[in-house]
């Protein structure tokens, strides 16, 4: 696809819930995440590629109770991005999400999809009865990453030395949170 159509296609992207129908979608594309770049997740291709697509079915259920959901980023038919929303499910911390699982395909990047993403799973958690704090942790030397995040409204709380171990390197991951809540607001 030429620049001049990937542009045409980035402002015409369609943002919406993935569904089982795009599990297979949603494993190539995070199978290619894991492996392009292994220090923003935890998860690796080795681990992941020999899940079932029963297991990237049941991630991104459509069941009202679902403890996740993933919204994708669509140019036509193909999927660009991706990015999750997790549920705390204990009692005591109920009222928390964490924003999982962002990635956006090489060609699209730098057209704002990841700030759409980010921003679908933020209105998500603020239309959830509750919800009151979206946390993400993000690799601290991804400057770029820890500037979308923070534009979002994301504050870092924590780094966490030593997070992951990448080959023979250790990752730093920095914690962040973004208040979706009026109790959470009230406290910034």
């Amino acid at each position: 696809m030429s620049e001049n159509n990937l542009g045409k296609a980035a402002h015409s992207l369609q943002i919406r819930r993935l569904n089982p129908n795009h599990a297979a979608a949603y494993r190539a594309i995070m199978l290619q995440a894991y492996e392009s770049e292994p220090e923003a997740f935890t998860a690796t291709v080795a681990e992941r590629e020999s899940l079932p697509l029963t297991w990237w079915e049941n991630r991104i259920s459509e069941q009202p109770d679902a403890s996740a959901l993933v919204f994708g980023a669509f140019s036509d038919a193909q999927l660009a991005g991706v990015a999750g929303l997790r549920y705390e499910r204990r009692p005591r911390t109920l009222h928390k999400a964490k924003l999982f699982g962002m990635f956006v395909l090489p060609a699209f990047r730098g057209y704002g999809i990841a700030r759409r993403l980010v921003q679908a799973v933020l209105s998500q958690a603020r239309s959830t009865p509750g919800m009151q704090v979206v946390q993400l942790t993000v690799t601290a030397s991804n400057a770029a990453a820890v500037q979308l995040y923070s534009a979002c409204g994301f504050v870092p709380f924590g780094t966490e030395p030593f997070a992951n171990k990448v080959d023979e390197r250790f990752v730093s991951v920095l914690h962040m949170w973004c208040p979706v809540g009026e109790m959470a607001a009230a406290a910034l």
